[in-house]
């Protein structure tokens, strides 16, 4: 073999050692992310899909160039949870992302007690036992922490300052959520508070969603809270057809409904909070533990009005109620 064959061969054999490693990685499987939701895919879930992802994103995981997503949506269906947890438990996720009430997150835990999981929660993570601080989490789960059944007593606030004269106000609910029976209380407590009568309508049928406002009217209530329950946001568009035909002023948690038509929403920013979900998986997926990340809470509140549903309704909305709204719609 002359030099220079010997000198092409040597550089060839380190081009395949070179590379070699460079191939290898490259074979290597993406991780896999477990998104657990309550809720429909449909509607309001597409943002919270979206944020959920820019998070992965910010990061440095983009789906389907160095991670995989795997999404299960209950479709409002709380008994479905625990078969959709094990489904994902099964594939081998790097960690499980969850989302859309309490039940999900304790489906997940129940079924998969050894995978890393972040979750949002509308309801104290310390309370309910996922885990055993804010700070030192200590097991596999942490998270984000949004205010939802803290604000009954400030939503009956609103109501009563936009329709003062109203006797009564109802709670619509779904008593298949685990936070239903919280969400009730917190309301009897307010209204006693503000001397209002408080009625409690829950529905897990679409069928009941008619029947529910029918009794309503009966009842001459004055006005409605919508309660964050994913089977009821996923009938959102029944729900505002629904208080339109029976002119009830409504509030709920969520800006989707003031933006649909509703008349206003006070709740969390549930994009934000999405967003953060994606980047506590992130880290995860980066190497950090759970018990090492603390649980974020978030205490913003977004306050919409809608000035057109209010004139449809011949309400006049207080200039100082206007004033703290964060969004007006016109």
């Amino acid at each position: 073999m002359s030099g220079m064959r010997r000198r092409d061969f040597v550089a060839l054999l380190g081009g395949v050692a070179t590379a070699w490693p460079l191939t290898a990685r490259a074979q290597q499987p993406m991780p896999v992310v477990g998104f657990l939701f309550s809720g429909a895919q449909q509607g309001a879930s597409a943002a919270i899909k979206r944020a959920f992802d820019q998070g992965l994103s910010d990061e440095g995981y983009v789906e389907g160039q160095n991670v995989i997503i795997k999404y299960k949506w209950a479709e409002g269906h709380y008994d479905r949870l625990p078969a959709l947890a094990a489904d994902l438990g099964s594939q081998r996720v790097a960690v499980l992302a969850v989302g859309g009430g309490t039940g999900p997150i304790l489906a997940v835990k129940t079924a998969n007690p050894n995978v890393p999981v972040v979750f949002l929660t509308g309801t104290d993570p310390v309370v309910d036992g996922l885990v055993a601080s804010f700070n030192r989490p200590a097991g596999n789960l942490t998270g984000v922490y949004v205010l939802f059944n803290e604000l009954i007593a400030k939503q009956m606030e609103v109501l009563h300052e936009l329709v003062p004269a109203a006797e009564a106000i109802a709670i619509l609910d779904n008593s298949a959520n685990p936070s239903s029976d919280l969400r009730w209380r917190e309301m009897q407590k307010a209204g006693g508070t503000l001397g209002v009568k408080v009625l409690s309508m829950n529905v897990g049928t679409e069928r009941e969603l008619e029947s529910a406002f029918a009794r309503l009217s009966d009842q001459q209530a004055g006005a409605i809270i919508v309660a964050p329950d994913t089977f009821l946001s996923s009938r959102r568009d029944q729900i505002l057809a629904l208080t339109a035909r029976h002119a009830l002023p409504v509030l709920a948690a969520f800006r989707e409904y003031p933006v649909a038509g509703g008349l206003v929403s006070y709740g969390p920013d549930l994009v934000r909070g999405y967003r953060q979900l994606g980047v506590f998986g992130g880290r995860v997926l980066r190497g950090a533990k759970p018990a090492d990340l603390p649980v974020e809470q978030s205490t913003k509140v977004e306050f919409v009005v809608n000035l057109r549903t209010a004139r449809a309704l011949r309400m006049n909305i207080p200039l100082p109620l206007i004033g703290r709204a964060d969004e007006v719609i016109e």
